[in-house]
């Protein structure tokens, strides 16, 4: 076990044994050392904890904890618990890490004392890790870091963030009632605090993983956790959050648009674009990501099977 480690990476692990060695593997090989990872075994039936075990019995700075299953915020929450490291790394078990992304992000918060947050470009991989054209850049969308947040996650997925774990003491931990979009609440409350920047490395350093068997996603519960979450930002900053919140909502619909249109529900991709045009139609000429939304729900034939090409799901 390292004495000392300068970053925890937290990787909560949920049946994902066909995944996890490659997640692992991808921070063996990272050129920055000083790290320990914590994997949290959230109650999985397959060979997850078997395959954490191969790396704890060869490399001491892994470690592997179990618990019953309580979902991602859950997962995440347990493994920060024991966490020793000054800055915490968040890697789902189905992700992995460009070799140098501990050691750029690292780098940052050692030299820049007012960043509280970094993350990367990053770029979706798919079922089998081959390697897609969506790349998530990272933006946002508007200098404001608050509003910018409010209106899309730009820092994209749970596995690209690298923050100060003082942030856990300063806003609290993930909420675990959210059953998605917790990663995004947890973001605008640092936000809220006025107190910490938010870094971007425009580089490629993580592969977030896209698998057809996740394609059937509860986008009702998603809305709902993300209707929690603006709700919970304006009730923090009323005076400054109200004026945008129907551009905010504009952007919610857009990204469930978005998600209903990867998960094949043409007709509740429509819906969603419908009602972002209605709430704010600016944002489809202000961001290029919803403008291509748009034409992408208006010509979905065409773009499930692009898609699908993509993600290597076609029959």
């Amino acid at each position: 076990m390292v004495s000392t480690p300068r970053v925890s990476v937290v990787v909560p692990a949920y049946n994902v044994s066909a995944y996890l060695e490659a997640a692992l593997s991808s921070v063996e090989c990272q050129s920055f050392s000083k790290y320990e990872v914590l994997i949290v075994d959230d109650g999985s039936t397959d060979q997850t904890a078997a395959v954490a075990l191969t790396f704890c019995r060869r490399d001491s700075r892994f470690q592997l904890l179990q618990k019953p299953n309580g979902g991602l915020s859950s997962a995440r929450n347990y493994g920060i618990r024991y966490a020793r490291g000054e800055y915490i790394a968040l890697l789902d078990g189905d992700d992995t890490y460009h070799p140098d992304k501990l050691a750029v992000h690292i780098a940052k918060l050692e030299n820049s004392p007012k960043v509280g947050v970094t993350y990367s470009a990053s770029r979706a991989i798919r079922d089998d890790g081959q390697q897609t054209f969506m790349v998530l850049s990272g933006k946002p969308v508007v200098k404001n870091v608050l509003l910018a947040l409010l209106y899309k996650n730009f820092i994209g997925h749970g596995s690209n963030a690298v923050f100060r774990r003082c942030l856990i003491n300063e806003v609290g931990d993930f909420d675990e009632t959210l059953r998605s979009s917790e990663d995004i609440d947890f973001w605008l409350r640092i936000a809220a605090t006025k107190r910490w920047e938010f870094d971007r490395e425009p580089r490629i350093l993580c592969y977030y993983r896209v698998r057809p068997s996740g394609l059937s996603f509860n986008v009702a519960q998603m809305q709902r956790s993300q209707e929690q979450v603006i709700q919970s930002a304006y009730e923090r900053s009323p005076e400054l959050v109200e004026p945008m919140l129907p551009t905010a909502y504009a952007y919610m619909y857009r990204y469930l648009a978005r998600i209903a249109l990867t998960a094949g529900d043409l007709t509740q991709a429509e819906d969603f674009i419908d009602q972002a045009w209605e709430s704010d139609r600016s944002i489809f000429w202000r961001d290029m990501r919803s403008l291509l939304t748009l034409v992408s729900v208006r010509l979905s034939p065409l773009t499930k099977r692009i898609l699908q090409q993509a993600l290597g799901s076609v029959d």
